[in-house]
Parts: C-alpha cells; sequence; structure tokens
C-alpha cells in the first residue's frame, strides 16, 4: 500500500482559506452575490492545485498516461499533472522485492513427490515496461517462478536436489530472469528454503544413513586395529634383537603398575625369571638389608631375634 501524502490536502486548505478570507473580508464589504462568487472561484482553484500535485518518494516511479497515452515517467519528487486529462496508471517500486512460492506434492525426476518452498529476490529495473507490457507483473513474476520450480524439479533425482541446492537455486534463477526480462525485472536470486519428503521415505533415508554411519564406524575401528598390530609388530622385532630393551621395558611395566598407592600386581613366576628378581643377585640384597637391622638389645644383651623366641639366622 502507498502512503498518502498531506500536501495536496494543505494546498486545497490554504488555497480556500485565501478565497474564504477575501469573501467575507469586513474591508472589502463585498455583496453576498460576489463572495460566493469568490469562494467558489476559491473552491474550484483549490480543489485543481491539490489534484495536479503529486509526490513519488525516492523509491517510487509513476507512470503517466495522457488520454489514455503513455506520456512520461516520473519521481523521484514534487511534480504537476493537469488534472482529468492526465492520470497515472501505476505507482512502481523499485526497490528489492521478495517473494515467497512453493509447488506441493510435485515428482522428481525419480518419482518422489516433494512439497518444496523458495523464496525470489527481484527488482523492477525500467517501470515502463513492467506497467505497460504485462497486467500484473508482481503476479506473473509468481507464477514464473512456480512454474520453472516444477520443471527443475521434474528433471532432478531426490539426491541430487537434497544435496545441490545451491546448484538448483543458480537454474531456477536463470529461468526465471529469461522469462521476466521482457517485463522489466531483474532477477537477483533464488533460495530453497525447505524440500519436504513424505515421513515413509524419510524413516527409511534415516535408517539408511544411520547404517552406513556404523559401516564407516566398523570400518575406521578395523584400520586402527590393523595399524596397532603393525606397531606391535615393529617393536616386537626390536625387542628381539635387543634383550636389554625388553627387560628395560619389563621393569617399566611393573614399576607403573606399583607406583599408584594400595596397588597388588600378581606378576608370573616366568616373568620373575626374566627380570631377575628371584636370582642370586635378589637374595644378595636381601641379605644385606637384613644384616642393617638393628643390634642386640642394650638393656638384656641378647638381639632382638633372641628376645621374641626366634632362633637367629645362622646365614644365608
Amino acid at each position: 500500500m502507498r502512503s498518502s501524502n498531506s500536501i495536496p490536502a494543505l494546498v486545497f486548505v490554504v488555497v480556500f482559506g485565501v478565497g474564504l478570507g477575501l469573501a467575507y473580508s469586513p474591508q472589502a464589504r463585498l455583496d453576498d452575490a460576489t463572495s460566493v462568487t469568490i469562494l467558489a472561484s476559491a473552491f474550484v482553484i483549490a480543489a485543481i492545485l491539490s489534484a495536479s500535485i503529486k509526490i513519488a518518494n525516492q523509491w517510487e516511479r509513476a507512470i503517466v498516461l495522457r488520454l489514455g497515452r503513455f506520456l512520461s515517467m516520473r519521481g523521484p519528487g514534487l511534480f504537476f499533472l493537469i488534472p482529468v486529462v492526465d492520470t497515472i496508471a501505476y505507482w512502481i517500486d523499485i526497490r528489492v522485492i521478495t517473494s515467497s512460492f512453493k509447488t506441493e506434492k510435485t515428482l522428481t525426476r525419480d518419482t518422489v513427490p516433494v512439497d518444496v518452498d523458495a523464496v525470489l529476490f527481484w527488482k523492477v529495473v525500467d517501470p515502463k515496461k513492467a506497467a505497460l507490457d504485462v497486467a500484473d507483473y508482481q503476479s506473473a513474476i509468481n507464477w514464473a517462478a512456480q512454474t520453472a520450480l516444477r520443471d527443475v524439479i521434474g528433471k532432478t533425482v531426490l539426491a541430487d536436489m537434497l544435496e545441490g541446492r545451491e546448484r538448483i537455486s543458480d537454474d531456477l534463477r536463470k529461468i526465471i530472469d529469461e522469462r521476466t526480462e521482457p517485463w522489466g525485472v531483474n532477477v537477483i536470486s533464488v533460495e530453497i528454503k525447505d524440500v519436504l519428503i513424505p515421513p515413509g521415505l524419510e524413516d527409511a533415508m534415516s535408517m539408511q544413513a544411520q547404517a552406513e554411519r556404523e559401516r564407516q564406524a566398523r570400518v575406521i575401528l578395523g584400520d586402527s586395529e590393523r595399524q596397532i598390530a603393525e606397531k606391535f609388530a615393529e617393536a616386537a622385532k626390536s625387542y628381539a634383537d635387543d634383550p636389554t630393551a625388553l627387560h628395560l621395558r619389563a621393569m617399566n611395566m611393573l614399576y607403573e603398575g606399583l607406583k599408584e598407592n594400595a596397588t597388588i600386581v600378581l606378576v608370573p613366576s616366568t616373568a620373575v625369571d626374566t627380570m631377575q628378581l628371584g636370582g642370586l643377585a635378589g637374595i644378595t640384597a636381601m641379605a644385606t638389608q637384613l644384616r642393617k637391622s638393628p643390634g642386640p638389645n642394650k638393656d638384656h644383651g641378647q638381639p632382638a631375634a633372641e628376645q621374641e623366641g626366634d632362633t637367629p639366622a645362622e646365614g644365608l
């Protein structure tokens, strides 16, 4: 809706007010017939001036016809018309306009019914063509966009439609722009908002996607196991050629298991033999530690072991 302008009404009030003041001014001392004539003339002049004055906004263009023929395109700003002779056929908005359109139950190339919602961004670049070459350019653009969308959907499979929205939008823009160019309209862009498919097919596609993700997860897990096995094989080769490294690795593993508090680790006897924890060196270390234990009790003159009733060790 075009907003009305208050300037023509203001001109009418001012001119008619001046005529009213002249007709009934005490200084003029006019008779009644003259006053009525002046008042009627002021009313006519005010009506003609208010009807002649037109103002177009910055984004508007007025298509002026004189006796039914195209005269000119006026605006923006103030301009004048000849009442009755000149008429404004259309007020054209040259700003970017958005139009939403959709298609329902349209079959794709693989016979899947879909509902597609889209938005069209367009603007009038030639107001004369938009006013004279098509009866209702806005309605014509909407119908052209809807039919073009149906054509594109019918030539596209569902998978391409869901994955390649940008390509479909670009194709739509080109098709609609070719159809609306003779009307003085330029299509800026077309955006696909949503693609609705039947619920049953949506569930099937969801199950398919889930199965595909599970397959990929299993493939990745198997590849990880293969890489781990390869690394273990490389490590085994290194330890096979260097027994000292294997011994150090075993000691480090035992240390990692024992460094936490209140931790008990059960080590097989074969592993102890391999790390030489129960050999002569280990027994010697234990005997040395025993010799460093506290000496005889000073109060009784006997060793601590004898006070407890145990037999002292004779030797190792």
